[in-house]
C-alpha cells in the first residue's frame, strides 16, 4: 500500500515537457553562451558570422530565441528591457 502511494506521488510530481517549457514563461529569460554553429540553429537568418567567437543568446523560458549579442552584459540588459528576469544557462 505504501509503495502504491509513493508511486502516485512521484507521478504527480513529474512535469510534462510542455509544463516545463511554460515554467517562467513571460517572467524569466535564459542567457546562454553559444558558438556560431549554435547561432545558426537558433537564428537561421543570421549569416556571415565568424567562427571562433562566442555569442550570447537571450531565450524565452520555452526556448524561443529573443535576441543575440556578443556581450553577456548586453544580453542581461536586454532581458531587463523585456521586463524579464535573466537566468544563466551553462
Amino acid at each position: 500500500m505504501v509503495e502504491n502511494r509513493h508511486n502516485e506521488i512521484l507521478q504527480a510530481a513529474v512535469m510534462s515537457t510542455l509544463d516545463f517549457a511554460r515554467l517562467g514563461d513571460g517572467q524569466i529569460a535564459y542567457v546562454k553562451q553559444v558558438d556560431a554553429d549554435q547561432v545558426r540553429d537558433l537564428f537561421p537568418a543570421a549569416t556571415g558570422l565568424p567562427d571562433g567567437i562566442d555569442f550570447y543568446a537571450l531565450l524565452g523560458a520555452d526556448g524561443t530565441p529573443l535576441g543575440l549579442t556578443d556581450s553577456r552584459n548586453s544580453a542581461i540588459a536586454s532581458a531587463f528591457e523585456y521586463e524579464l528576469e535573466p537566468v544563466s544557462v551553462h
